[in-house]
């Protein structure tokens, strides 16, 4: 009995510990915040990648002057962690001055397989001429080669969102777009055609692959790509049907099947999904507001995750993030840290304060709390 007792009151001293660590698992920390202020309207859609020496670069959109619109001016920053992403540098350093007509946003990083870093954006000059542009930096992002036009065989205005383009095992270079024709002082059109662009040599060329089918006629936008097992890949796309639609290719990006639907709910707002590398599921972000039942129908709240452990077909352990009613959240970038910890960046401003795209959250997640 004694030693029962004795086991009993260790248990009630340990207690407030454990409670205190499974409630820390239970609350995603914001870890850097990036807020408009003077001469800075907007703060938007960037990406990451993990250093060798340990450090986590952000790139992200930062805007100037006193406008916070899509054709604005804005220039490439970037901001540090030291610490697995827990801690950020406090200032700005320019990555890639603004050289186009209206601006340079829009990121997307990757360690490529040969050691070099990828960033890719996209150089706006004009409602009928946005192409994606690549760079690549051979010294752990200090400094970057001269731009790569990723698209040369068509003209227009390409849309690539962040965190969107991916190498295969084989070592192809897949970025998936959408192409929003403009004849010359024409207006812009909501009903982009979609491709999937792929280079086989480090990006120094891009080759067209074949556009999505859209046999239902919604408007599809900002397409992502995910790696799917059996050398199948997925892209999910942004539509106005309420949910995200899809379509596959079997050729490594080549050609995709027709665009289909899903069952995952959204409104007109993108999904970002990528593969957990120490479980190898699926992580998907995305609005889950009941868009398709009229529930929040054009709003991008809530924010929610889920996993997949099947490819994409079903998705399990649903959790909100964000669920402000009047909050705004998209574009999300995923970047794992080690074994445990997720980083998220995404826009989460507020429509009554018009912040809506202006805000920049970056949290820091365990995937232990992701998965309860």
């Amino acid at each position: 009995m004694k030693w029962i007792c004795k086991l009993i009151c260790l248990s009630l001293l340990l207690m407030p510990g454990f409670f205190k660590k499974a409630l820390a698992q239970q609350n995603p920390a914001l870890v850097l915040r990036l807020s408009p202020g003077e001469d800075n309207p907007r703060n938007s859609e960037g990406d990451f990648v993990t250093l060798k020496d340990g450090r986590i670069l952000f790139i992200y959109s930062h805007f100037t002057g006193k406008s916070s619109s899509d054709f604005a001016g804005a220039y490439l920053a970037s901001r540090y962690s030291s610490d697995g992403g827990k801690t950020w540098s406090d200032k700005d350093q320019i990555v890639v001055k603004n050289d186009a007509g209206m601006n340079v946003m829009s990121v997307s990083l990757l360690r490529l397989k040969n050691g070099e870093i990828a960033l890719f954006y996209a150089r706006k000059n004009s409602m009928d001429d946005c192409i994606p542009l690549m760079r690549i930096s051979r010294d752990e992002g200090q400094t970057w080669g001269d731009p790569v036009t990723c698209i040369t065989d068509k003209k227009g205005y390409f849309v690539l969102n962040n965190n969107r383009v991916i190498q295969l095992a084989n070592g192809r270079l897949l970025m998936p777009v959408a192409w929003h024709i403009t004849p010359e002082g024409g207006k812009f059109n909501e009903r982009g055609k979609l491709f999937c662009y792929y280079s086989d040599d480090n990006g120094s060329t891009w080759t067209s692959g074949q556009e999505i089918a859209n046999p239902d006629g919604v408007v599809t936008q900002e397409p992502g790509l995910i790696a799917l097992k059996k050398k199948k890949i997925m892209m999910i796309i942004r539509t106005d049907a309420g949910v995200q639609y899809q379509s596959f290719s079997k050729d490594n990006g080549k050609t995709w099947g027709a665009a289909g639907r899903t069952t995952i709910e959204s409104p007109v707002s993108p999904a970002t999904i990528a593969r957990i590398p120490s479980t190898g599921d699926l992580l998907m972000v995305w609005n889950n507001n009941g868009a398709k039942s009229g529930q929040a129908k054009g709003l991008r709240t809530p924010l929610n995750l889920a996993i997949s452990k099947d490819e994409g077909k079903t998705w399990l352990h649903q959790k909100t993030l964000e669920s402000d009613p009047d909050g705004w959240y998209c574009y999300t970038a995923i970047h794992f840290v080690g074994e445990k910890e997720v980083l998220l960046s995404y826009c989460a401003g507020n429509r009554p304060k018009r912040t809506s795209l202006s805000i920049t959250d970056i949290k820091r997640l365990s995937l232990d709390w992701i998965y309860q």
